[in-house]
């Protein structure tokens, strides 16, 4: 069954364990056919973070770097962006996939500062609500 990640169907606090990998970037940019919503990507997380159970995890992945919109494609994030889009939630673990990852591979357990540093990396965070 389909959903719309800006009006879950699913209860407040009832998801174990979610993840959201490559989507919400898109979310409110028209590309796909969506309206229009300059703020579609701050709806969607809190939605992501109402339906996480209590001690729950969320897997949030997207494009990470230097902040910007690249209408009408995506959206590419500031480690802080992402951190404050989940107020509810504790960032228990960061990952990241980045520009140079042929040669460096995937970094465990990456800084704010190794994520800022990227044009389009690949940030991998493990939330857990409170």
């Amino acid at each position: 069954k389909a959903n719309d990640l800006l009006n879950l169907t699913f209860s407040d606090n009832s998801i174990k364990s979610l993840s959201c990998m490559h989507t919400v970037e898109h979310v409110g940019l028209g590309r796909y056919g969506d309206p229009i919503d300059p703020n579609g990507d701050i709806r969607a997380a809190k939605e992501l973070s109402r339906v996480v159970s209590k001690g729950g995890s969320l897997l949030f992945v997207v494009p990470i770097g230097k902040a910007k919109i690249q209408f009408d494609a995506h959206r590419i994030y500031s480690y802080q962006m992402v951190t404050e889009m989940f107020p509810e939630l504790t960032l228990k673990e960061f990952s990241l996939i980045p520009d140079n990852a042929l040669e460096k591979g995937m970094i465990i357990n990456a800084t704010k500062e190794q994520s800022d540093k990227q044009n389009y990396g690949c940030g991998c965070f493990w939330f857990i609500k409170k």
